[in-house]
């Protein structure tokens, strides 16, 4: 198969990610079709050009691209599509999800001889909305390689870890740095403006050395300023994340306490009623 602007593709997922990522798309001149389970969310791209899609036609697009919130979600998504898919069909998944459910998609894909690819994403809304994005991939070589026109329109670097899973894995242990960094920057704060520091500056003061980091330089200012909108990681996601990272080390029988800590902290943070709330106010969670 070669991939063009001439490829149709379905794109399942329009949440924050899903939308922008189409937008990239139908701007770099490609023909996409969207669902999303509430398909109201479809509307602003169907204004752009977008195509509404129904399941029984999803075996006229060889792409299929999904972006979905979870296990259930994509493994729901999938039970659906999964009568109409034809062989050689490609499934890239950007969602998060855990390696085992992954290699079970992959599996079945496989014996309606389609090609299941892990493709998590990093970089967060700016990424998807600029095409800055960072991706790990995991499974076939060859067809990572032949995705290369799509994944250039949507990021700025993809990297193969290895057989199918390893894109998973590899985001949870992302995922495993942010969540946890972020209970100890909220941590940070708190202390700082304990101890009489302008906490404005704390983001300007620390850029460059040892502690700096993207999630220090976007949280440590919402955090200083109790800003929280617009929603750009929800504590639920994180949350999620990081139980993902816990259940994959249990597999190994791998402690990992620091990432057990900072998920009893986001789940107490979430069970208060901030789920769908930004990964900032778990600054409000340490200060109570």
């Amino acid at each position: 198969m070669h991939i063009d602007h001439q490829t149709p593709i379905a794109f399942l997922g329009m949440g924050l990610m899903g939308t922008r990522m189409t937008t990239r798309l139908l701007d770099a001149g490609y023909k996409v079709a969207v669902w999303n389970r509430s398909p109201q969310a479809c509307e602003p791209l169907i204004q752009q050009g977008a195509q509404a899609l129904t399941f029984e036609n999803i075996g006229n697009y060889p792409i299929i691209l999904t972006c979905l919130a979870d296990d259930k979600a994509v493994q729901s998504v999938y039970s659906q599509i999964k009568p109409h898919l034809v062989a050689e069909q490609i499934i890239v998944d950007f969602s998060s999800l855990s390696v085992s459910a992954t290699q079970e998609l992959a599996q079945s894909a496989q014996q309606q001889h389609v090609t299941w690819i892990d493709s998590p994403v990093s970089g967060g809304t700016m990424g998807a909305e600029q095409g800055t994005l960072v991706i790990f991939a995991g499974g076939n070589a060859q067809k990572i390689q032949m995705l290369a026109p799509i994944y250039q329109v949507l990021s700025q670097r993809v990297t193969r870890m290895g057989d199918t899973g390893t894109g998973q894995a590899t985001k949870i242990c992302n995922q495993l740095i942010v969540a946890a960094n972020s209970t100890l920057i909220a941590e940070a704060v708190a202390l700082a403006q304990h101890a009489g520091v302008d906490t404005t500056l704390l983001a300007p003061a620390l850029a460059g050395g040892f502690a700096d980091s993207k999630p220090f330089q976007i949280l440590a200012p919402r955090m200083a300023t109790h800003t929280f909108e617009p929603v750009q990681w929800k504590v639920q996601t994180l949350s999620k994340d990081l139980n993902n990272a816990l259940h994959l080390a249990q597999n190994f029988n791998l402690k990992i306490p620091v990432a057990q800590k900072a998920l009893t902290q986001l789940q107490a943070h979430q069970e208060n009623g901030f789920a769908e709330n930004d990964l900032a106010t778990i600054i409000q969670y340490i200060e109570q």
